[in-house]
């Protein structure tokens, strides 16, 4: 029987005790963070920023072993977006956090004024508290070292704690500015070497779903935990010899597991297909004209007009990537934990993955890898999170490209252009130009509209203006909500979807934003998609409950049960979908129930699928009245889905 050490940590007591929650009870981060947020702090009674909003950040039970991809850091919230429980996660942050004899950190209270927590394990653990002035966090944010915002302050904290750092081998995760700016902050952990007091760029990872670095930010007054020791964690020997675990692996497998790991992690370490890899590298030339762009409005056009624009991308955007980092180097790091993948694919210093330059790239109509990014730094440097930060951009851009909004109103210098006929994209160059204003206005909230979007979040926000300009909307002939994406939750919650033109990330499951759907391009029966959707989200629960990096999801997945046997748990799957239902009790009781979506966009998602994809059924029905064939297939999908999760429909009435 193993012990699970969650260190409590009081930020506004000054106090801290460890708790020991006993692994055959429960299998990891996910489903500890659920029983504090559900059944010890009860926080859905509270604000989203009250000090009793948990943030739980802990490493799987496999943290500590030879297994590659076993060093997530995994965050459990009540998220300041969906107003819902979320979970997020860091990769490698656990392989250096897990040296502190601690498994979790669960951070409540609220500090008077910005603290800093370190956690050191030696002979035991111990916990020692520095408190930083905002005057002073905010000089090392505008710019410390050649390092700005979130990068400034964890170079500050090497410079500054470098004993620590060095005797500890630690790392940190800080906040940036956006968190205390607004409701979708991340968490961003960057590893360091402490010996040459060097940040390892390149290797940085976000929590960024669901505003995970605003709750810490703004619920705790925390602007960074930094953690490290010498600690062991308990573990069966099994995990912790590489040669022994190789033996097992392959008595269970028939294969070596080295050889499972490469073939299964071919996308993200290297596709001799398309001769390169990671998400960005692979998406391109996988998806082509099926990933969206110009704020989605690509879902309207023609295939072959689709196709030119996919033309455009890999010669403009993806052919110098491949170039830069597969070609001439081999410019490849990993998050920080030993891993063969090395899934983090470097362009000219700047760590480049799908979303982040998908957000502020093709889908707002650029195709420029030097200009996105450096909107894209704009983002990290801030600690935003870039897909929810994307999604704004795209909506303010096209808000004043249809006559919705002003320049003025969003603090831009002109208008862009959104016209993918255009098929030049120099002409196109302007719109990221406007999306630095954009990011940068929006962090000092320099319009009420970008205020407004900062504090409230998208969806409230959208609220506002639709009551604001409706005689705007009457000669437009399209409200605010009809351009915006986003997943509702009761009265006021939202969750930006992930950048693809699929089903999946525009369904009402209680935790979206994620990979936790069924993300291929099919458009089937509400049933049937449920039941894709639900087995899909417990595989992905179980690899994120297991602290399991979901790029090593390919071998891993199927072998998690025989891995918790080691350790002593039995009926691994059900438990698993008894944790999937506890957070939909949670969100239930938190009035983060899912909603039909609202505007017209997002419904126009599933009827142009249907069409595409020539399901001449739903094609055909959503013809003849869209909103009447979308709410037939929400319902359908949600009483099915509800049915799945083994809940009392009367509960969620």
């Amino acid at each position: 029987m193993l012990n699970y050490k969650v260190l409590f940590i009081d930020v506004g007591a000054l106090k801290w005790e460890i708790r020991e929650y006993k692994i055959p009870l429960h299998l990891g981060p996910v489903d500890i963070g659920i029983k504090i947020h559900l059944e010890e702090v009860e926080s859905w009674k509270y604000d989203v920023f009250s000090p009793q909003n948990v943030l739980f950040l802990g490493t799987g039970p496999f943290a500590g072993s030879k297994i590659f991809g076993t060093h997530r850091l995994v965050a459990v919230f009540r998220s300041s977006e969906s107003l819902g429980l979320h979970v997020s996660e860091a990769g490698g942050a656990g392989y250096k956090f897990i040296g502190s004899g601690i498994n979790g950190f669960a951070i409540f209270g609220k500090s008077e004024i910005p603290l800093l927590i370190f956690v050191e394990g030696r002979e035991k653990t111990n916990v020692r508290f520095e408190k930083i002035s905002m005057d002073n966090l905010n000089r090392i944010y505008e710019g410390y070292e050649n390092y700005f915002g979130a990068y400034a302050l964890t170079k500050w904290l090497l410079d500054i704690y470098s004993d620590f750092f060095v005797k500890n081998n630690a790392r940190a995760v800080v906040v940036g500015p956006g968190a205390w700016q607004t409701r979708f902050g991340s968490l961003v952990s960057i590893d360091v070497n402490p010996q040459l007091k060097n940040l390892i760029i390149g290797s940085e990872d976000f929590s960024g779903r669901g505003g995970a670095g605003s709750v810490l930010a703004q619920a705790h007054n925390v602007a960074g935990i930094i953690a490290g020791g010498k600690i062991k964690p308990e573990l069966p020997e099994i995990f912790t010899n590489i040669k022994n675990f190789n033996e097992y692996f392959k008595k269970i497998t028939g294969r070596e597991f080295f050889n499972a790991v490469n073939m299964a992690t071919t996308k993200y370490r290297f596709d001799p297909k398309t001769g390169a890899g990671g998400t960005f590298g692979s998406n391109y030339p996988y998806y082509k004209e099926w990933l969206p762009t110009f704020c989605y409005n690509s879902i309207y056009l023609k295939k072959e007009i689709r196709r030119k624009i996919s033309d455009i991308i890999l010669k403009n955007y993806w052919g110098p990537f491949k170039e830069e980092t597969f070609v001439k180097t081999r410019s490849w790091k990993t998050c920080g934990e030993p891993c063969p993948v090395a899934c983090k694919k470097i362009w000219k210093r700047k760590k480049v993955d799908y979303e982040p330059f998908q957000g502020v790239g093709p889908l707002i109509g650029v195709f420029d890898l030097k200009e996105v990014s450096k909107i894209v730094d704009i983002i990290d440097n801030a600690g935003l999170d870039a897909i929810t930060t994307g999604h704004i951009v795209a909506f303010l851009l096209e808000a004043v490209n249809k006559g919705l909004l002003t320049c003025e109103e969003v603090g831009i210098s002109t208008h862009p252009n959104l016209d993918p006929l255009t098929l030049n994209p120099e002409k196109w160059h302007i719109n990221g130009v406007l999306a630095v204003e954009i990011v940068q206005n929006l962090l000092n909230k320099k319009t009420q509209v970008l205020k407004d979007v900062a504090e409230k979040g998208l969806r409230k926000a959208i609220k506002k203006l639709d009551e604001k300009y409706e005689t705007r909307i009457g000669k437009v002939g399209m409200s605010f909500k009809d351009i915006a994406l986003y997943q509702p939750y009761g009265e006021e919650g939202y969750m930006t979807p992930n950048f693809y033109w699929t089903l999946g990330f525009f369904v009402p499951i209680f935790v979206s934003g994620k990979y936790w759907t069924e993300y291929r391009l099919v458009f089937t029966e509400p049933e049937e998609f449920v039941k894709l959707v639900y087995e899909r989200a417990i595989k992905e629960l179980a690899i994120s409950n297991a602290g399991f990096c979901r790029f090593h999801r390919g071998w891993a997945e199927n072998l998690l049960d025989r891995f918790y046997e080691k350790l002593g748990i039995e009926g691994f799957e059900d438990k698993i979908k008894n944790i999937y239902k506890n957070i939909a009790i949670y969100n239930i009781k938190a009035g983060a129930i899912p909603k039909p979506l609202e505007g017209e966009k997002a419904i126009d998602i599933f009827s142009t699928l249907a069409e595409e994809l020539q399901v001449q059924r739903w094609a055909m029905k959503f013809s003849k009245n869209k909103r009447r064939a979308y709410q037939e297939w929400f319902d359908r999908f949600f009483l099915t889905y509800i049915y799945y999760l083994g809940l009392d429909l009367s509960i969620i009435r």
